[in-house]
């Protein structure tokens, strides 16, 4: 399927699996952590929104798979320390999230190992990150209307058969969720990034 149309699928998905884990874990959410990064996401919204309009697909999808096989390698190695990181570090993950996430459709990595930095409970990671996808999800979905991403035809029917395989991802990942320490959690996402890095370069280019 075409990048453009792709994005705001994907998007409308991830959108919807935020706002059912941030409401079933809302009580674990660190709002403190989420405002310094929205107005900066805002600004790389916009500044995506544009760039996938503009620009041809080979690039966008090679820029993608190599800063999703790089997230995905840092996550896997563990390279994060046990200090939390300055604050002033929602400024550039905010603008990174953003851009990458209207762009890609995949802002998650920025936010995901900044967040880690600032939090170490694996219950209050997970529904941070829900509830701030809930609130960058949608000023991204307003954008994507007002540039008519999420009006093209075929849209509304591939999402409705998408949910109900989306709402069986929610379910066994929950209980794997359950299951398993932090640190396997953080090996898990690592291997999965890799792969989808890899995929998406050899989907660019062969």
């Amino acid at each position: 399927m075409p990048l453009q149309f792709v994005v705001p699928f994907v998007l409308v998905l991830d959108f919807t699996a935020s706002i059912v884990l941030g409401g079933n874990n809302r009580e674990h959410i660190d709002w403190r952590e989420i405002k310094p990064l929205l107005p900066f996401s805002a600004v790389g919204i916009i500044l995506g929104a544009t760039l996938l309009i503009r620009l041809p697909r080979e690039p966008l999808l090679t820029g993608l798979g190599i800063l999703v096989a790089i997230f995905g390698l840092r996550t896997l190695l563990d390279s994060h320390g046990d200090k939390p990181i300055s604050r002033f570090w929602a400024a550039p993950t905010g603008l990174t999230g953003g851009t990458v996430g209207a762009l890609f459709g995949t802002g998650g990595p920025p936010y995901i190992v900044y967040l880690s930095h600032r939090l170490k409970d694996k219950a209050q990671l997970r529904a941070t990150f829900s509830g701030l996808f809930m609130l960058e999800g949608g000023l991204r979905i307003g954008t994507f209307l007002a540039t008519g991403l999420l009006l093209q035809k075929g849209m509304l029917a591939s999402l409705l058969a998408a949910l109900p395989v989306m709402a069986l991802g929610l379910y066994f990942g929950h209980h794997v969720h359950l299951g398993i320490s932090r640190r396997q959690l953080f090996r898990l996402i690592g291997l999965l990034l890799i792969g989808s890095g890899g995929s998406l370069l050899w989907k660019a280019w062969m």
